[in-house]
């Protein structure tokens, strides 16, 4: 069982992530990948940019190609609300996006904003090129060793910031 205290500060420009148990550190996994055209406001799917924001650990899938996927609560209400004033998605969209973080829910993974955006293990994927280049499409990657080695500290609802 994860510690309720612990949450996940992913930093997008230094490419670590800190495994972090109130302010104290207790883990830092570098050497990260993020999408292909880099981190920042995700303006739709198929980007290949990953969000920044806070977000929840939705699920968890122990049997993805990716070793594990760790699947994030995107799109929060923020990036609804913002898409909603840009006229990118309509009023329903952004409601059920909202009622789902309400209740606690997973949002609509597959609306206009993308979805499917999670930390993830390499699988069978080249070590090399994880080591040379941001790859993703929009998650955040680790290697087969960091995923394992994270499994340990993180749960269903684990808070994960994105900066």
């Amino acid at each position: 069982m994860a510690d309720q205290d612990v949450w996940l500060l992913v930093d997008t420009v230094n490419l670590n992530m800190e495994i972090k148990k109130g302010e104290k550190t207790i883990a830092v996994l570098k050497n990260i990948a993020i999408g292909r055209n880099g981190a920042g406001e995700k303006l739709h799917r198929g980007d290949d940019i990953t969000p920044l924001g806070n977000f929840r650990i939705g699920w968890i899938n122990e049997k993805s190609p990716f070793r594990k996927f760790y699947g994030l609560t995107y799109p929060s209400i923020e990036h609804a609300d913002s898409a909603l004033k840009a006229g990118k998605i309509d009023l329903d969209t952004y409601e059920s996006i909202a009622r789902a973080h309400i209740n606690g829910q997973v949002p609509p993974q597959y609306t206009d904003l993308g979805g499917q955006i999670g930390i993830h293990g390499l699988g069978s994927g080249n070590l090399g090129i994880h080591q040379s280049m941001n790859w993703t499409h929009g998650c955040i990657a680790l290697t087969n060793d960091q995923i394992d080695q994270l499994s340990q500290w993180i749960e269903k609802g684990t808070l994960v910031t994105v900066k």
